[in-house]
């Protein structure tokens, strides 16, 4: 067994270089650690029993699923501290362990205690990343990528791994599994393999082992062993997305995995350094050009979207990468996904969603609209019928804060006479913004998702589901199932002081850096699944892929090969519209049609009139007055395809 010696730090590449040289091993790293007093234990845990018995949406939900009960267990640890007279510094890994093991029985990860600094910041990583492939039905792991920088003779990308200090491989991968809060077994796999190698603190404690011994295969099929030691990082130059503390629109609306969030810029560094340096060095030149085969779409956002042409055994496909939904300015994340898709192969389109912990609601269910000529139905949000939470929404009811919580109000005062257990339902997403641009994309769509996709992520792909826009494609049995709104205590908190404070608050400043977030509101399915929850229960694919070696080493060849192909398969509407210059009172406006028996028009949103069309030219005059002119063509008793022109 040889250890790897950590010498790749010097290595790496500049733009990452000089954050991980500072990196600490293990040990040095604990040793800096802070210390809790008695005192601040004790708040931290009534502050946790608030928002776990007054806020948490999903309460009767995880006690019914998990036979988990956390108000009871938060109530035996506030009675240990009470219990104890002397301030003893030593116990504070036990408790921040004992409150990690009490939020994830609830296996939520948006209902979170978060660790102060210096865990907060932290990733503990290995350098290089594993992830499964499959042979039939046979599950494999392999090395995927190195840290740019590593170099070994005979660990390189592509090496089998076999045991993890000692363990088999599969059992490892179940062992981490079980640590973290995945909602269904294929959540909590996909992160027993992703954070396998990469670990950040801000809701899990460190590794337990100073160092870990990889056996693997080699390319030439000779067994190996190496040791690994772990090193400790701080990404906060690297964080940024939205502020979730603060009272505005954007707060209220999130919906995301911070943990996810954490390991997604932890693996820009450490795998993608160099366009991490890029990034920050210039800005990008934006092009109005198609793309080229093969060649990505320069983007204004390329933290959150990459977009590509790709070249497959049936043709060129568009390809979009997106990353996260955390934006600040969803209507910018929204203008910017058009304008990509505008610019990719227009027949079909592959929306790739794997590995996406969600972020800004209105931005997941604002982008869907790009895609369908049906009207997106947003999903509504309930809050748990409680005092507090009904507190709250008198509060807010006229939107003194930008947050309007008025339309939960009624439901939460009928509550206490007919015991209900939650609010009427609401959306978070205004129905009509998340309809104003219409459909932009006529081709054929499918989507791509993994166990990792979580929250808004969830939220996008119930919706594509639900919309009927086309399949969704998961290489794992379903999505993270993360179905709600999440708030922050920090938020809560500032909630209870507008438009004046209020003395009776139950919200006490937490201590030390110490941060919760709690599932307030959750989320229900629409279309043919309307009223279903999404937490725990996810978004399962109507197509499960297994991925190959290829797909790991190769771009994904064999899983965008398939895709394209199903898409293939597909009929392709086609109602394109050119509108000419006015004569007289009329514009003649001219539609190619394929594949559709019926155009119904509305000129400035109002019946106009409705045309059996066969494929080709037609020509309708609409009237010169008119500002748009709205083109829904129809299968069938099916709406498939829609286009709007605006008018000069």
């Amino acid at each position: 067994m040889a250890n790897d010696g950590s010498d790749y730090l010097g290595k790496t590449h500049q733009a990452v270089r000089k954050t991980l040289r500072g990196s600490d091993d293990l040990p040095t790293f604990l040793a800096s650690a802070g210390t809790l007093t008695l005192a601040n234990r004790r708040r931290i845990a009534d502050q946790a029993l608030v928002l776990l018995a007054e806020n948490y949406v999903h309460l009767p939900l995880k006690e019914s699923m998990h036979a988990a009960n956390p108000v009871q267990a938060l109530r035996l640890l506030r009675d240990r501290l009470e219990a104890q007279t002397t301030d003893t510094m030593g116990a504070e890994f036990e408790f921040h362990a004992e409150l990690l093991r009490i939020f994830a029985s609830v296996r939520d990860l948006h209902t979170n205690y978060l660790l102060p600094k210096p865990f907060s910041d932290r990733i503990a990583f290995v350098p290089f990343d594993i992830e499964q492939y499959f042979v039939g039905d046979d599950s494999r792991y392999l090395v995927s990528h190195l840290v740019p920088g590593f170099t070994h003779a005979t660990f390189v990308e592509g090496v089998e791994v076999t045991a993890w200090s000692g363990v088999p491989i599969d059992r490892a991968v179940a062992v981490n599994a079980d640590r973290h809060a995945g909602s269904n077994e294929a959540a909590r796999l996909a992160r027993g393999i992703e954070l396998l190698t990469q670990r950040p603190m801000v809701r899990a404690l460190p590794p337990d082992e100073n160092w870990v011994e990889v056996d693997y295969v080699d390319l030439d099929g000779t067994a190996r062993s190496l040791r690994f030691d772990w090193r400790v990082f701080d990404i906060s130059s690297a964080s940024g997305g939205m502020d979730s503390d603060t009272p505005s629109l954007a707060a209220a609306s999130i919906g995301i995995d911070r943990e996810l969030e954490a390991l997604t810029i932890a693996k820009r560094m450490l795998f993608a350094p160099a366009a991490e340096g890029a990034a920050g060095r210039k800005q990008v030149k934006l092009t109005n050009k198609a793309a080229k085969a093969g060649a990505d779409v320069p983007t204004a956002l390329p933290g959150v979207f990459r977009a590509r042409s790709v070249t497959t055994a049936s043709g060129e496909i568009g390809h979009l990468r997106i990353f996260t939904f955390s934006v600040n300015d969803p209507d910018g994340f929204v203008q910017e996904a058009e304008r990509l898709v505008g610019l990719l192969p227009q027949d079909r389109l592959v929306i790739d969603v794997r590995g996406n912990g969600g972020g800004h609601i209105w931005a997941s269910e604002g982008l869907l609209q790009l895609f369908t000529p049906r009207r997106i139905v947003p999903e509504p949000t309930q809050f748990l019928a409680t005092p507090l939470n009904r507190r709250l929404c008198y509060r807010h009811r006229a939107n003194p804060s930008g947050i309007d919580l008025g339309p939960w109000l009624e439901s939460l005062r009928l509550a206490i006479r007919t015991g209900a257990v939650f609010s009427t339902g609401h959306p978070i997403t205004p129905a009509d913004w998340a309809n104003a641009r219409g459909q932009r994309y006529r081709g054929r769509v499918a989507c791509v998702t993994d166990a990792l996709c979580y929250s808004a992520t969830d939220i996008f792909a119930a919706g594509i589901q639900d919309h009927r826009i086309g399949p969704v494609v998961g290489v794992d049995d379903n999505t993270g199932a993360g179905g709600a709104n999440v708030w922050t205590h920090g938020l809560l908190s500032q909630l209870m002081k507008l438009p004046s404070p209020d003395p009776a608050s139950p919200y006490e400043a937490l201590p030390a850096g110490v941060a919760m977030r709690v599932a307030i509101r959750r989320t229900l399915r629409v279309g043919s699944r309307a009223g279903t929850p999404l937490e725990d229960l996810g978004v399962q694919p109507d197509v499960r892929w297994k991925l190959t070696r290829d797909d790991l080493l190769d771009g994904n060849t064999d899983l965008l090969d398939s895709v394209a192909q199903m898409l293939d398969d597909a009929p392709l509407r086609v109602l394109d519209a050119t509108a000419g210059p006015a004569s007289g009172e009329t514009v003649a406006v001219t539609i190619e049609t394929d594949n559709i028996g019926r155009v119904d028009v509305f000129v400035d949103e109002r019946p106009f009139a409705s045309r059996n069309v066969n494929q080709g030219t037609n020509v309708i005059d609409v009237p010169a007055t008119a500002s748009t002119v709205r083109f829904d063509g129809w299968s069938g008793k099916d709406l498939v395809v829609s286009n709007r022109v605006d008018l000069p």
